[in-house]
């Protein structure tokens, strides 16, 4: 998909407020935020969005210190984000949060079983991957570059929800968020060769531009993976938009240069009503 499709798809969705990938899932757009209807539809109302620059969730959210009540989740639910090192490390929140709480350290997965729990990860050209299990009723969120994606974090991830929490691929169901799209992501040797050591379908996320330059489709290769071991196309939906592209909409390292903000991604499982 060219950067004019990608385009066009952007502002399809932006502006009927809905679209569908190539699965044939809807995807629903706000002004600020992005959601996927299949994950609400689940059975478990499951909690969940991919911002753009224009949500304010990443207000007053620092990382490893849990928040309440925050821009974008219910005043009843804490929303986490960590310290991310573009690794494979993944949190495992398995207990109720309490104001005091810090998480000193680096993940680049959040997952959780509990209620009124937000995990959050941040992104600016990288790839929020949301996740949700409405059987086991847990949910992931994880942050995934061209290193975490090569050292292979979504298969790991979930790995860890099959170990940990009993879920099965079947049940599974995962949303891949706007992120550097195949029309403008370039890299350069030093990647392409640990992308050929680390995955064997290398060619499949490559594509070879004019001149001899190869393009990385991030998006491709987490789904080309979590497929690999057993992820149902049907269960995967791809919100295939690019952030370099889309100022308006999206920040961007590879655009910009630096870090100039951060989009929050977020999923939780809604508090038990009494």
């Amino acid at each position: 998909m060219g950067c004019a499709d990608l385009s066009s798809q952007t502002n399809r969705l932006i502006a009927c407020r809905s679209s569908r990938d190539e699965a044939g899932n809807v995807i629903m757009a706000s002004s600020s935020v992005i959601t996927v209807p299949a994950f609400a539809d689940a059975g478990t109302q499951v909690r969940h969005f991919f911002g753009t620059r224009r949500h304010a969730m990443g207000l007053g959210l620092e990382a490893g210190i849990p928040r309440r009540g925050i821009a974008g989740s219910a005043s009843s639910s804490w929303t986490l984000s960590v310290k991310q090192v573009h690794g494979t490390e993944a949190l495992v929140v398995d207990r109720v949060l309490a104001p005091t709480d810090r998480f000193v350290g680096s993940w680049d997965a959040l997952v959780t079983d509990q209620p009124g729990i937000m995990v959050a990860v941040r992104t600016a050209d990288c790839v929020p991957i949301l996740m949700h299990d409405p059987k086991r009723r847990v949910v992931a969120a994880v942050h995934a570059g061209w290193r975490g994606a090569v050292a292979g974090i979504v298969p790991k991830t979930l790995a860890l929800l099959e170990s940990r929490f009993g879920s099965r691929l079947e049940h599974v169901r995962i949303s891949i968020g706007p992120s550097a799209g195949v029309c403008c992501y370039e890299v350069d040797e030093p990647v392409l060769d640990r992308l050929c050591q680390g995955f064997q379908d290398w060619k499949k996320v490559v594509r070879t531009e004019r001149e001899g330059r190869a393009h990385l489709d991030l998006k491709a290769l987490v789904k080309e993976q979590a497929q690999a071991i057993g992820m149902s196309p049907k269960s995967i939906t791809t919100v295939n938009v690019c952030t370099i592209c889309h100022k308006d909409l999206f920040f961007s390292y590879r655009r910009e240069g630096k870090v100039n903000g951060t989009m929050v991604s977020a999923i939780g499982l809604p508090v038990k009503r009494v």
